[in-house]
């Protein structure tokens, strides 16, 4: 059984939910194969509680069709996100023009309260939004809210593909002080990275010295 991620292991909320289609190459389901995946990964993260996700299923019963078109823009999303997290600065155009309309396009429909709320875990304070109106839309806001930070702040620059080989798909946010990891996990693909190396030197011929 694969081991389970973090929430916010990519660093970023944006870049995880990026991540949820990680899984066919990781023998895990896709997050968003289905409504009820969405849903249980909206709560992974801490975007619903299990009362308001219990509440979400029960509606998703009752309205099946604008369940389907949640999950289809979700998918939607993901979807134009997901070049921009791999590329970061180095996205075509095309590729952030299509990500900033559809990050614009949420935001523009976005009605509610921001506050912050204190978790009661460990004591501290996010930044939470309390949609009004159409429920089902508003559950993929603040992912949106996360990549739009992510562009106004400057943080592209630092966002990666991971350069494991096999390829691996998952993105994330270098924090690094040097700026160069090149690994989403260190204890997965850094490790076999590493492993892969050792192998490789451990094959390779050995030089005798000169008149040896």
């Amino acid at each position: 059984m694969p081991r389970a991620r973090t929430p916010f292991a990519a660093g970023r909320l944006w870049l995880d939910f990026v991540n949820t289609d990680e899984a066919p190459r990781h023998a895990q389901p896709d997050a968003l194969v289905s409504f009820d995946g969405y849903l249980a990964w909206l709560e992974s993260v801490g975007l619903v509680d299990a009362a308001r996700r219990t509440a979400l299923e029960r509606r998703a019963l009752e309205q099946p069709a604008s369940a389907s078109a949640t999950l289809h823009e979700a998918r939607r999303i993901r979807s134009a996100l997901r070049p921009l997290a791999e590329r970061g600065l180095h996205a075509s155009e095309r590729a952030t023009q299509t990500a900033v309309l559809e990050i614009n396009r949420v935001l523009g429909r976005s009605t509610g309260v921001r506050r912050v709320e204190r978790d009661p875990r460990d004591g501290s304070f996010t930044r939470a939004f309390v949609p009004a109106g159409d429920a089902f839309a508003a559950l993929v806001i603040p992912v949106v809210e996360s990549a739009a930070d992510t562009l106004v702040t400057g943080e592209l620059g630092r966002v990666r593909r991971c350069a494991a080989e096999p390829p691996c798909p998952r993105v994330f946010l270098d924090t690094s002080r040097s700026g160069r990891r090149r690994w989403c996990d260190m204890r997965t693909c850094g490790n076999r990275a590493k492993a892969a190396r050792h192998r490789a030197n451990a094959r390779a011929p050995r030089r005798l010295p000169p008149g040896g």
